[in-house]
């Protein structure tokens, strides 16, 4: 995995799958490495050239000092397309994922096909939820709000049924530097894209997750309908959808991409 400069910031990236294929980037949620992406990648890889990254302050990125901005993270997806000399992706963003490719479709057009932003809002209303959590983390690190964010990241029914993955899904949060970790909670407390989404040229679909409380389908919602011709589907899940319904996810995102 190569590891590439972003104004400074080394951004560990992984490069798979089909050579010649169209090329299709994917962006983790927030307290996930591109590890979060697993379930996906046995059937994307056939059919694409498949970018997955670790954002700045997570996984094997550095962890520069805050505040980050979501312009900061498009950034960072820029020089990485960038150093690997790629024109144009496709892309696919769950949660904060979602919110940096909006800013991405809305402020670097050319270079990106389709856009698919899953599980994300592009607006809280309420900045409280995210300032809670940062002095709960500078309390008692992230493991004072795992237990309460893995409850929003999967099902009930999905963690009795699946304790591994689950325990899997919370030792990535776990492992997640808590500087990095704060600096990008900061940055969504401060969320507001309403004004980028009418600008988005690109074909756009929207996934939400019926049983997502961090992003629910009202937000979802909103932006299917403040981007031109965007189209919606709802996915039985919690927050991370591509985990908690693999196969349902990777379909949307494959006939969705495929389709002329």
């Amino acid at each position: 995995m190569p590891m590439i400069d972003a104004d400074g910031c080394l951004i560990n990236v992984s490069v798979e799958g089909r050579d010649g294929g169209p090329t299709l980037m994917l962006s983790n949620s927030l307290g996930c490495t591109l590890q979060m992406w697993e379930p996906q990648m046995k059937a994307l890889t056939q059919v694409f050239r498949v970018i997955r990254y670790d954002r700045r302050g997570h996984g094997k990125s550095n962890v520069p000092p805050g505040p980050y901005t979501m312009e900061r993270f498009g950034r960072d997806v820029l020089a990485i397309l960038d150093d690997l000399n790629i024109e144009k992706v496709h892309w696919c963003g769950l949660s904060m994922g979602g919110m940096v490719g909006q800013w991405l479709g809305a402020n670097a057009p050319e270079r990106f096909g389709k856009l698919i932003l899953a599980n994300t809002s592009c607006y809280y209303a309420e900045p409280t939820r995210w300032l809670e959590r940062i002095e709960a983390v500078k309390k008692g690190g992230i493991a004072a709000v795992a237990d309460g964010v893995i409850a929003g990241w999967l099902t009930q029914d999905f963690r009795d049924r699946e304790p591994d993955i689950t325990a899997r899904m919370k030792a990535m949060l776990l492992a997640t530097p808590v500087e990095g970790y704060l600096a990008c909670c900061e940055a969504l407390s401060r969320l507001d894209q309403r004004a980028l989404l009418p600008k988005i040229k690109s074909p756009t679909l929207v996934i939400a997750g019926r049983h997502d409380q961090a992003t629910p389908i009202s937000a979802a919602e909103l932006i299917r309908s403040s981007i031109p011709g965007a189209s919606m589907t709802i996915i039985d899940a919690a927050h991370i959808s591509n985990v908690e319904q693999p196969h349902a996810f990777t379909d949307a995102v494959v006939g969705f991409l495929t389709q002329r």
